[in-house]
């Protein structure tokens, strides 16, 4: 079983992702806001994080540049899943080093499609 870590400050938007990813198998473990999702990447070393943006506190551009500096947490594929859609923002993630750049509102179908060609961890069956 894999693990993800679901960043997301919106509690119902954080709960519906861990409830979709469980439901496919995933060993899940969430964090409602930047600070306390980069302490739970450092701690568990997940094998996929996926995170929101626009967040109090520690949006999603620096929990990305602070889990790219710290050797143990560098490698860690990193999907955002945002409601910014511009194509500057999206631009800039992929700069920082993000794997892939989903925009809400997504199906779990869209969501596991990045997933699988960012990590190869899951294999959708579904023509998308």
């Amino acid at each position: 079983m894999k693990k993800i870590l679901v960043i997301e400050d919106e509690a119902q938007t954080r709960d519906i992702l861990v409830e979709s990813l469980e439901a496919e198998g995933f060993d899940t473990i969430c964090a409602e806001n930047g600070h306390v999702g980069v302490k739970k990447a450092q701690k568990y070393l997940p094998d996929l994080v996926i995170c929101d943006i626009a967040m109090p506190e520690l949006d999603g551009y620096g929990v990305l540049t602070t889990l790219r500096q710290n050797f143990l947490t560098a490698k860690i594929p990193l999907i955002f899943l945002t409601a910014k859609t511009s194509d500057v923002e999206q631009w800039y993630g992929m700069d920082l080093g993000a794997n892939a750049y989903v925009t809400k509102p997504c199906t779990v179908e869209g969501l596991l499609a990045a997933i699988a060609k960012v990590c190869g961890l899951y294999t959708v069956s579904k023509s998308i």
